[in-house]
């Protein structure tokens, strides 16, 4: 992900609530599907904090083992106390970067979701802003 553009808060634009018509089955079809309709605001579902909460587009492929692939945009939560284990978005060298955070004996580490990359390991001189947690990916199959 690259720095170039500033992120924009989702909070002052309005998502409308959509209508949920069923569940689909991935596998074998229930005949006990709930068929009733209800209403399901995504705004209230997927982010917590508005004001806080940024849309960016992920690149590449280093996350891919952890479902997050080239061109999902991701709601960046930045209210969030990051914790070992959660999906970031870091700033490394000035670029926006998407990793897995490790903290382990107060040491910071980047983890890349494919073993074709390398984990990130600030050098004790190198500066790592955690700048949000991702808390979804949302995915678009055709345009």
């Amino acid at each position: 992900m690259s720095s170039s553009c500033a992120p924009q808060p989702v909070g002052a634009q309005p998502i409308p609530a959509l209508e949920l018509l069923s569940s689909v089955h991935a596998g074998f079809p229930s005949p006990a599907d709930d068929l009733g309709a209800k209403r399901i605001d995504l705004a209230a579902r997927l982010i917590k904090h508005p004001q806080a909460t940024f849309l960016m587009r992920a690149r590449g492929d280093s996350m891919k083992d952890a479902g997050i692939f080239d061109g999902d945009v991701l709601l960046v939560d930045r209210a969030l106390t990051p914790r070992s284990g959660h999906i970031v978005v870091a700033v490394v060298d000035g670029e926006f970067v998407c990793k897995t955070l490790s903290i382990r004996a107060g040491r910071v580490k980047l983890r890349a979701a494919n073993p074709c990359y390398p984990d990130i390991v600030p050098a004790d001189s190198q500066t790592v802003e955690v700048w949000g947690v991702v808390t979804a990916s949302i995915k678009e199959f055709c345009a």
